[in-house]
């Protein structure tokens, strides 16, 4: 990762890998950004120094520990990681942990922030009871094995939804709304018409998968509406 830190932690045994990268100047809050299912990337490293570049301290956390050889090797990883919900959640749990023990990041408020995978990563962290202030999930799925207990939810919630991504579909986005207004939580829903799952990746449209498709409008309105909301929170 050009231009970022290399920030070693671990969970349950595994050696992981996060990597850090730093604003030049002053320093709004902390961010834990969890990545697709294809771990930390290229599309990821941009989107965490595009963060950096707002004041905001920003660490991609890594799900597996180790190289992911192509888009197609990444889902049997995923499996293997998510087989176990009380597991997947350790190794969310692990990433915020190593943000917070940064020398950089105390006393900074943490907001976090997730895309297709990671997107439902952090509504995990979420229903888990993370301290967070914020938690954004761009086409994440919203499915759960563990609904959120009433009053657990911390952050201030944001998903960003392509109305026509066949991962998440409307049963399951009523769902989501009932487990949300049951839990007590302050969410908000974006949902972009026509929009496929992957819609802020440029690379969706090259991965030749019918659910996939870049959106260059609503990767715009998405990332407006995060910092809209980062305004709100941190004000």
């Amino acid at each position: 990762m050009s231009g970022m830190d290399a920030i070693a932690y671990s969970h349950a045994g595994q050696q992981l890998t996060g990597w850090l990268a730093r604003p030049s100047g002053e320093v709004r809050a902390a961010v834990i950004l969890f990545p697709t299912i294809a771990n930390v990337n290229a599309p990821m490293e941009r989107r965490a120094k595009m963060l950096a570049e707002l004041g905001y301290l920003t660490l991609v956390a890594d799900f597996y520990g180790e190289p992911v050889a192509s888009f197609e090797a990444s889902f049997p990883l995923a499996d293997t990681l998510r087989a176990d919900n009380g597991h997947y959640r350790g190794r969310i749990a692990a990433a915020i942990a190593a943000m917070r023990a940064l020398p950089e990041a105390q006393g900074l408020p943490m907001l976090g922030v997730g895309y297709c995978m990671g997107g439902q990563a952090v509504l995990e962290a979420a229903r888990d009871g993370q301290d967070l202030l914020a938690a954004v999930s761009f086409h994440g799925t919203l499915a759960t094995r563990n609904p959120a207990e009433p009053g657990t939810i911390r952050p201030r919630i944001l998903i960003c939804h392509g109305d026509a991504d066949p991962l998440v579909p409307r049963e399951q986005v009523i769902g989501f709304w009932e487990e949300m207004d049951k839990a007590g939580a302050n969410w908000h829903f974006h949902a972009y018409s026509g929009v496929r799952h992957g819609f802020t990746d440029r690379g969706s449209d090259e991965r030749g998968m019918a659910a996939l498709g870049y959106d260059a409008s609503a990767d715009r309105q998405s990332w407006a509406a995060m910092l809209s909301l980062f305004d709100e929170v941190l004000d």
